[in-house]
Parts: C-alpha cells; structure tokens; sequence
C-alpha cells in the first residue's frame, strides 16, 4: 500500500513539473526590461526563447520571432535545446509511468516488471529535471552577464557594473531581469526530481521479497531399519520333506520345488 501511494504521488509532482517546464518554454516573459529608473514604465521590452516582444501605453502587445538561429548565442541554442530535451525525456517517462501504476492491471504483468518500469521512469523525470534546471540556469547566467555589462552611466562612470563611484544615471542601452518563465522552469524542474526521487523508492516497495520460504512438501527419505509386513498368509518354511527325489533313487537337480 506505501509503495502504491508512493508511485502515485511520484507521478503527480512529476506530471505537474512537465506541464510546467513546458509552460516555461512557451513562455515570452524569460527576460523583462528593467524599469527601475526609467520614468515610462508602461512602454517596455520582453523576450523568451522564441520571440521578443514590445508592451506599448496602451496595454497591447507586439511580438516578433526570432527569424535566426545561427545569429542567436549559443548560450541561447543550449537553452533551447536543454528544455526540449528535458520536455522529451519528461513525455517519454510519463508514458512509462502510467502503464507501470499498480492500481491499473494491464494483462498478465508481473510485480517485478512493473517495478523495473517505475524505475525507469523515475530516472527519466530525474534526468528531465536536471535538464530543465540547467537550462533555466544557463539562460539566468546569460541575463545576470548582460545586465552587468549594459548597466553603464556615460555621467559618473557606472553604478553596478561600470568603473568609478555611484550616482543615478541612465544606462546608454536597455537592462533586462529574470522573467516570470525562469521561476516557473526552476520549479518545474524540482518537482521533477522529487517525483523522479520518489518513484524510484516507490521501486524498492514493488520488488518481490527474494528470501521467501519454499512452500513444497516435506520429503523424509526411507529408514533403513523399516520393518515391512506382508498383508497375505505367512510364507510356509520348506523343510527338507519337500525335496524332490530322482528315480535312480539318486538326488534330483532340483532339489526344491
């Protein structure tokens, strides 16, 4: 019953961490302009990993695809493909995890295999979100490098990343922050971990127990000092009135009848 509870809650924090992996792939909102001293705030810039896009006055959104794929950084590509991955290897164990539920009889299958297939799919989901962390890392790593190098003042040298003192400038060229999308990746992939990690306890609870009993009938061998009885008449000792005699008066070849 715990291994059954077990493989069920493993499942649905992993199918809720696939769903939001792959939320946050879809999403726009990776990397948001920072507005902290820009005086119009409601004019500003988005992007995630497969547009960008420009919120005007008026509450409307405009977006535009990413048109190249060699001309992006290959940071970018390594995201890109990172979540695709993960979002592949989250399907694919999802799938096994499903026919490998105890409380779904599918046929003749045994215990023991559907415990080999709760394996697999928890570290399917493991790996998923592995992938899907480091690639929300990788792109965080990307936002955190640029926004130390465009946060510069022309007037007093730099406040974050430039040389010289401090002061309240404006940068020469847009900053950007983590989105929306990077905290929804971050913990989708956790979930899929600890889904992952939980059914591959679940495993253990699956697996039949390998010092059991034989449960076969007891052989004794024979005594050698057993006694058998006959159920008939007792045997009639022959005694020597019993001999056959030859006519030569002699003795017969057969001595016994």
């Amino acid at each position: 019953m715990a291994a059954t509870m077990l493989q069920v809650l493993g499942f649905m924090l992993s199918g809720i961490g696939l769903f939001q992996i792959g939320a946050a792939t879809l999403m726009d909102v990776w990397a948001i302009q920072d507005r902290a001293f820009v005086v119009v705030t409601s004019t500003y810039n988005y992007y995630g990993l497969w547009r960008e896009c420009t919120t005007a006055g008026t509450g409307l959104d405009s977006c535009r695809p990413f048109f190249t794929i060699l001309g992006l950084p290959g940071l970018f590509q390594a995201t890109r493909a990172l979540m695709i991955v993960g979002i592949v290897m989250g399907v694919i164990g999802a799938f096994i995890a499903i026919f490998a539920l105890k409380c779904i009889r599918m046929g003749n299958m045994e215990n023991n295999v559907k415990a080999t297939m709760t394996l697999s799919s928890g570290v399917l989901f493991v790996l998923s979100g592995i992938c899907a962390i480091a690639g929300v890392s990788i792109f965080a790593n990307l936002i955190v490098v640029n926004f130390n190098f465009t946060t510069y003042s022309p007037e007093l040298g730099g406040m974050f990343g430039g040389v010289g003192g401090g002061g309240f400038g404006s940068p020469i060229t847009p900053r950007y922050t983590f989105g929306s999308a990077l905290f929804v990746g971050w913990c989708g992939g956790a979930l899929l971990v600890i889904g992952g990690i939980i059914m591959s306890l679940a495993c253990r609870g699956m697996m039949p127990e390998q010092n059991e009993p034989y449960k076969g009938a007891n052989y004794r061998a024979p005594s050698h000092s057993a006694v058998y009885k006959s159920e008939g008449r007792p045997r009639t000792n022959y005694n020597d009135s019993y001999r056959a005699h030859s006519t030569t008066g002699g003795q017969s070849k057969f001595d016994y009848v």
